[in-house]
């Protein structure tokens, strides 16, 4: 049975030529990640990263700002995921299916933003995820545990 938990809020692909992450209305998802991303087929159990506003609340609430994107997420949404087990399986949209591969190890660039950021979102920046049910994604649409 499904069980409706959030909405997509933002959508973001990383390309090779651009320093930003930039933002998009909508993205394809096969079963080698993002497609057009630079990380497209690199690494299938880590080719695309969830993320909340979550993190974005703890860090704003630790004084620091940042733009949507910066956690290097390719999907953000307006629920905290981040205790949902490997292998928990989501819906989003009326037919992507993906499934959590495992959480987000901090990355050190973050440290850049803020040197206490690593360790203020260390369980909290992320979690990885692999397609099972490929197609298009939007901003706006629902995720559902599935």
């Amino acid at each position: 049975m499904k069980k409706d938990i959030g909405r997509v809020i933002k959508l973001f692909i990383s390309q090779r030529e651009e320093p930003k992450r930039q933002n998009r209305a909508e993205l394809y998802l096969d079963k080698k990640g993002v497609v057009d991303d630079k990380f497209y087929g690199k690494d299938l159990e880590r080719s695309i990263l969830m993320s909340s506003l979550h993190s974005y609340k703890m860090a704003l609430d630790s004084n620091i700002e940042m733009e949507y994107g910066t956690l290097g997420e390719n999907i953000l949404i307006n629920y905290n995921l981040y205790s949902f087990a490997g292998g928990t399986k989501l819906e989003i949209g009326d037919n992507v299916i993906i499934e959590i591969t495992k959480n987000c190890t901090i990355c050190n660039h973050l440290s850049v933003i803020d040197k206490s950021l690593p360790k203020l979102l260390r369980k909290d920046r992320g979690i990885f995820v692999k397609v099972i049910k490929e197609g298009f994604i939007k901003e706006g649409d629902i995720v559902s545990l599935s």
